[in-house]
């Protein structure tokens, strides 16, 4: 099951990387016309319905994202059966299909209907999409009806599931609906312990994927609070709209980069130039972008208490951003090009403050991770034991000059090369490989390429955590396995 959810976390990253266009777009346009929200200029306009085009259709984005990313071979038939899918519930549970269905008058129908077009419905879809293109993909039928035959029998199927699938909501959607709705009022409800209580719990759920569940609550509109789409577009309330967002610029900008200047002071002298090169890879993806995982994945499993030493104060930073009432969003993460995009944006409150936090929090940061690795002699990266860090006579072959050919032959390589990996995927910053053998895999000479990490979550199961670069890595790895 976690295997199956990490899977559908990674799916999940194909969609919400689109939407740093929808935050360049929307931002150029308030910086354009910030008071009139384009009303008076229209280029701003122009500029903002483009990127709320993106916004607005999150769901779907969601639901063909996710039946792409879990099939097993990501076809575009997959895809367009999670639009299928999509299309199929939401009609069919439309408020105004609800009210023929009951007779009555569409302003009497459960407020759940008017919702049914939210992200969970639209990785739902995905899900059904994909599991029909995993079962039917391949099918062949009689002569008669060849025609319909295997990739083309995969949205008909897809379409006839959500059928059921809708008649099953149609009992238990509104049931759902008013849980979801009680869990988001009791979060919110607590105001700036909510958000606290939310930025722990997100960054704690990183390792499992499951953040991604989490954030659907708060980010987009599942059960309302919508906090992105409410700041992008203006119509959430200034000084509130934002809480759930706000107390990330000042970990990602300037925590976790502090973070990985301590574990690079803290490392072994004679592993110290090494260790530069992967924090300042690293702080910097942090900090320009709001990509965590580089530094989060090189001490979450090497110091996991370390890693919820972070998880409280990411829950810190939200409450203190949320009791003050500061607030910025973002279309992406939390990094410095959407905390410029969003200076512009009418609903950020004292945005300013958010960087004098963030130097705050980078002090802390750096201090208290000095110290407790230090202190409890942490096995962070460049403090484990030198055999762990051996270089193999200097370089690794740079194949015609190409480093992530290099880095991915000696990567599949220690992975067992043909004889042992299964299969090869990739996420944001993994690569996540099934493999045969645990004991074919030679950990220390993944390491020797200068990965950031290793993780091993099964007996067949191991990701290598290779930074934000990945896909070129695994692109390589394709090319190379028979």
């Amino acid at each position: 099951m976690m295997k199956y959810l990490q899977k559908l976390g990674r799916s999940l990253m194909l969609p919400v990387a689109v939407l740093p266009a929808a935050a360049i777009l929307m931002g150029i346009g308030y910086w354009i016309d910030h008071d009139g929200w384009g009303s008076g200029n229209v280029l701003a306009a122009f500029l903002i319905k483009g990127g709320a085009s993106i916004i607005d259709n999150i769901p779907i984005l969601f639901a063909v994202g996710v039946a792409l990313g879990m099939s097993k071979a990501k076809d575009g038939s997959a895809a367009i059966s999670g639009l299928v899918a999509f299309l199929v519930v939401t009609t069919l549970l439309s408020s105004g299909s609800v009210a023929m269905y009951q007779g009555i008058d569409v302003a009497n129908v459960d407020p759940a209907f008017g919702k049914i077009g939210n992200a969970f419905i639209g990785i739902l879809s995905g899900i059904v999409a994909s599991i029909m293109y995993n079962r039917f993909s391949q099918t062949k039928l009689p002569d008669f009806l060849a025609f319909f035959s295997g990739k083309r029998l995969v949205p008909i199927m897809s379409a006839v599931s959500m059928l059921v699938v809708s008649g099953v909501l149609f009992i238990i959607w509104p049931i759902f609906f008013g849980w979801l709705v009680s869990f988001g009022e009791a979060i919110s409800g607590l105001g700036s312990v909510g958000a606290g209580l939310y930025g722990f719990f997100n960054r704690l759920l990183i390792p499992t994927g499951l953040h991604h569940a989490l954030n659907n609550i708060f980010w987009f509109d599942t059960i309302g609070i919508n906090d992105i789409g409410k700041f992008l577009d203006g119509s959430g309330v200034k000084g509130v709209t934002g809480m759930y967002q706000a107390g990330f610029f000042p970990i990602m900008m300037f925590g976790l980069p502090a973070a990985a200047l301590a574990m690079y002071h803290t490392a072994k002298t004679n592993r110290k130039k090494q260790i530069a090169a992967l924090m300042l890879a690293a702080g910097f993806a942090s900090f320009f972008t709001g990509v965590t995982e580089p530094i989060e994945f090189v001490f979450m499993f090497l110091a996991p208490a370390l890693y919820v030493v972070h998880a409280v104060l990411t829950g810190l930073s939200l409450f203190i951003a949320a009791t003050f009432q500061w607030t910025a969003g973002f279309g992406f993460s939390a990094g410095f090009i959407d905390f410029s995009l969003s200076l512009a944006n009418p609903l950020a409150n004292q945005p300013y403050m958010l960087l004098v936090q963030g130097l705050v929090f980078g002090l802390i940061y750096y201090f208290l991770f000095r110290y407790l690795i230090v202190k409890f002699d942490l096995k962070t990266p460049g403090r484990g034991d030198d055999e762990d860090y051996e270089d193999q006579g200097g370089e690794t072959s740079t194949t015609a000059g190409n480093k992530f050919t290099a880095m991915a032959s000696e990567i599949y390589e220690g992975l067992g090369g043909d004889d042992n990996v299964v299969s090869v995927d990739f996420c944001a910053t993994r690569l996540r490989v099934e493999v045969k053998n645990m004991d074919s895999v030679d950990q220390k000479k993944i390491k020797d390429t200068g990965v950031p990490g290793i993780n091993v979550v099964g007996p067949q199961s191991i990701q290598v955590i290779v930074g934000t670069n990945v896909q070129f890595v695994a692109d390589e790895i394709e090319k190379m396995r028979k």
